[in-house]
């Protein structure tokens, strides 16, 4: 017997036991003039977590010019940044956005690159010196796409889901950021941009850029 997908990421399931875990030693263990505060505690934060890994199957595009988000969250910036003019969208994730980290394109995982850093607030423009975990892709028509998973101010935890040399399809599952964060996606000059600063996304669904005979 198959049975269904619970939509929760697997590494929030240790949290949400924890909270589970806090509860009930409230209920059995301690005085009753505290037990109260640590049941609603512990239910609490249980459900919060239930909540923030939550992990829904999403309907994925399927025309093959089209980039797709690789988070769900706010367009911080578009813009040109490093060398050969690379086109980068920023996302911001608040702790409200689903968390998973989807691959933009079909292709293979060329390289991945782990570094150190800082830990700004994501929705600021020094958060580009935050830790962060580079995972670079060569999609099926040959062309580079570059996601960046920056950690945040709060969790600073980063979780790749990939390896080097990995076939991925697009939108299949590649990460997480813990408890807001932001993602950058980085693609060739002459890619044509879809989407636009303050502009809300869906990862996996919403289309941000498509391929060009330039790009």
């Amino acid at each position: 017997m198959r049975f269904p997908r619970i939509p929760i990421a697997k590494a929030g399931w240790p949290l949400i036991f924890l909270g589970l875990a806090l509860a009930l030693a409230g209920k059995f263990f301690l005085a009753a003039q505290v037990h109260r505060v640590v049941i609603a505690l512990g239910l609490t934060f249980s459900l919060f977590c239930s909540y923030f890994f939550r992990d829904p199957e999403r309907l994925i595009p399927q025309d093959p010019q089209e980039l797709i988000a690789p988070a769900d969250g706010t367009v911080l910036s578009v813009r040109r940044e490093g060398p050969g003019d690379i086109l980068t969208i920023r996302i911001f994730l608040s702790i409200f956005n689903v968390h998973i980290q989807r691959a933009p394109a079909a292709g293979r995982v060329a390289k991945i690159h782990y570094q150190p850093g800082t830990f700004a607030m994501a929705m600021r423009p020094e958060a580009v010196l935050n830790e962060r975990n580079v995972i670079s892709l060569t999609a099926d028509n040959g062309r580079n796409v570059i996601v960046e998973q920056i950690a945040g101010a709060i969790a600073r935890k980063i979780a790749c889901w990939v390896d080097i040399g990995d076939a991925v399809q697009k939108g299949d599952r590649i990460g997480m950021i813990y408890f807001g964060s932001q993602v950058a996606l980085h693609l060739p000059a002459g890619a044509e941009i879809l989407v636009e600063p303050g502009q809300k996304v869906a990862g996996g669904v919403t289309p941000v850029a498509k391929w060009t005979t330039n790009s």
